[in-house]
């Protein structure tokens, strides 16, 4: 059963934005802290944001200050808004719970060319 469909990866310069989305059952959304990963090629999976119930935010130091996450809970929704792009952000990005309680889905690819 897919728990989370990620999308809006693709290939922006360094310097430019993406906006991340992740939909997943009202059930998850409402219960859980989420979070966005990512795993680059021959690196762990990392965690990049969090967001708790409640709207509260954490952030890996790699990308304070550059990146936002936030969720809708009108749409079941979280989203992952990426500026100030760097070529070191390429990865495959994921959501889950904080937690990391749920299989992962496929992930959506971010490629950011120098």
């Amino acid at each position: 059963q897919v728990q989370f469909v990620e999308s809006g990866g693709g290939l922006v310069q360094a310097g430019g934005s993406l906006r991340l989305s992740c939909v997943t059952s009202r059930t998850i959304f409402s219960r859980y802290a989420m979070a966005w990963y990512r795993q680059a090629p021959g690196k762990e999976r990392e965690l990049v944001a969090s967001t708790s119930i409640f709207g509260s935010t954490n952030y890996a130091d790699s990308v304070k200050g550059r990146f936002t996450i936030s969720r809708d809970n009108a749409k079941n929704t979280v989203y992952l808004q990426m500026n100030s792009l760097k070529p070191e952000d390429t990865a495959v990005y994921y959501c889950n719970s904080r937690s990391e309680s749920f299989s992962w889905g496929q992930g959506t690819q971010v490629t950011v060319s120098s």
